[in-house]
């Protein structure tokens, strides 16, 4: 990975792309210092060291400590994310809807307009359980123009996070969406390391906790060994091309590959899983007394039914939206088409519908193991710390969501390194 970033600043293009990315990058870092107006930071804060926050850490851990902070970036990305997922859902559902995504560019444009759409209408949802809700009484404005401002500089907030996005992802290197989410898990680090530190001068920690700690760091490294081990892994399907004679020369007869990944869909179903995991907790904003705390026992993980079913839920969205995702992104009707057309076929397999339904087949089987080590890992560290009693907030979504963009990240830059090796020989 060294290498490959030190070979990849050499050349002036993806220099400059890496450069822009972590430019863009540094001003979220810096808009996450922007307090919204008309609310008391400090009475927040106090929410939060009291643990009176439950069901917002985890979400604050994924949005880099702006939740805490209430900067106008504590909505994060997360409803842009949560409004993809139903417009892609719809898609399937609405005929219409799924030929304007097969328009071409011009289609994915419109799609991805309304997807924008969507999220600032749950940015604004969400802006006003949260202010109404969970943190009313941080509340310090008086009457309506103040608190419409702190409505919109949290919607203003999250759509300014997705114009940054799109512009990494045209203009710099990697994901802008997944890049923003990994800088906030990252921003988190040092803080969530430093705590048993603190513990053991406190002489909160005894030998039992210490056991519990290295038991727990074992875990999250033995995650990131199969998450490496996911996201590398492929079946390769033989492929023998037909020899054919255009004119005086011959054609084909070579050997290739279809290289299948093991996990195809990459960290996209357990970031869509955690958006939609999260609906419920932003639910229970809106409410006090008995409807918040059924919400927060029965549906997050603070409670003591709600972690297996949180658990539970986890690993069948996860199980759903790799198959999805999957299936989205590999077609084996139109690659098995696209292989009979260039005289391409399987060894063994006839060429057409039985070579869909055999690259289907294998889809399906390494799909599923892809799903099911997601879905374990991603879920482990949370049962663990129920069952252990230890308050640890930086699970296996977090380690799989870092570690997967890191990943795909250097695997783009290695791409357009290869791209411009390419256009050196053509020259």
């Amino acid at each position: 990975m060294i290498s490959t970033l030190r070979n990849a600043w050499k050349i002036e293009d993806i220099r400059k792309r890496i450069i822009f990315t972590l430019l863009m990058l540094l001003v979220i870092r810096l808009g996450s210092s922007i307090p919204v107006p008309y609310m008391d930071r400090d009475i927040i804060r106090q929410i939060f060291e009291l643990g009176q926050a439950g069901v917002l850490e985890f979400l604050d851990l994924m949005a880099g400590g702006t939740f805490s902070e209430f900067s106008i970036f504590a909505l994060n990305i997360y409803p842009y994310i949560t409004a993809s997922i139903i417009i892609q859902l719809l898609t399937i559902a609405i005929p219409r809807l799924e030929e304007i995504a097969k328009e071409g560019e011009a289609g994915r444009k419109k799609i991805a307009q309304w997807t924008k759409y969507g999220a600032v209408i749950l940015a604004i949802i969400q802006a006003i359980g949260t202010t109404f809700g969970f943190f009313n009484r941080a509340l310090v404005a008086q009457g309506p123009l103040q608190t419409a401002i702190v409505i919109i500089s949290l919607t203003a907030g999250t759509s300014f996070l997705i114009w940054i996005g799109d512009l990494i992802t045209e203009k710099g290197i990697g994901n802008g969406i997944s890049l923003i989410i990994f800088v906030g898990i990252i921003s988190k680090l040092p803080s969530e390391f430093l705590k048993p530190i603190a513990w053991a001068r406190m002489g909160v920690l005894d030998a039992l906790s210490i056991v519990k700690l290295v038991l727990f760091v074992i875990v999250a490294l033995v995650i990131i060994a199969v998450v490496v081990a996911l996201q590398e892994g492929e079946r390769r399907i033989p492929v023998q091309y037909a020899k054919r004679v255009v004119g005086r020369k011959m054609y084909g007869g070579q050997s290739s590959h279809i290289p299948l990944k093991v996990s195809m869909a990459g960290v996209i179903p357990v970031i869509f899983s955690t958006s939609l995991l999260a609906f419920p907790q932003t639910l229970a904003l809106f409410f006090k007394g008995e409807p918040s705390e059924w919400i927060t026992k029965y549906l997050t993980v603070q409670g003591s039914v709600g972690i297996w079913v949180y658990s539970i839920l986890n690993v069948l969205l996860i199980i759903f939206f790799t198959y999805f995702y999957t299936a989205v992104q590999f077609n084996t009707v139109e690659y098995a088409k696209n292989l009979q057309q260039y005289g391409g076929f399987i060894p063994g397999i006839r060429p057409g519908r039985p070579t869909s339904d055999y690259l289907n087949k294998v889809i399906s089987r390494i799909t599923f193991i892809g799903a099911i080590s997601l879905a374990v890992i991603a879920s482990l560290p949370i049962i663990l710390s129920h069952l252990f009693k230890m308050n640890v907030n930086f699970g296996g979504t977090a380690i799989i969501i870092v570690v997967g963009v890191a990943l795909e990240t250097v695997k783009q830059i290695e791409s357009q390194m290869l791209m411009r090796h390419y256009k050196g020989f053509l020259k």
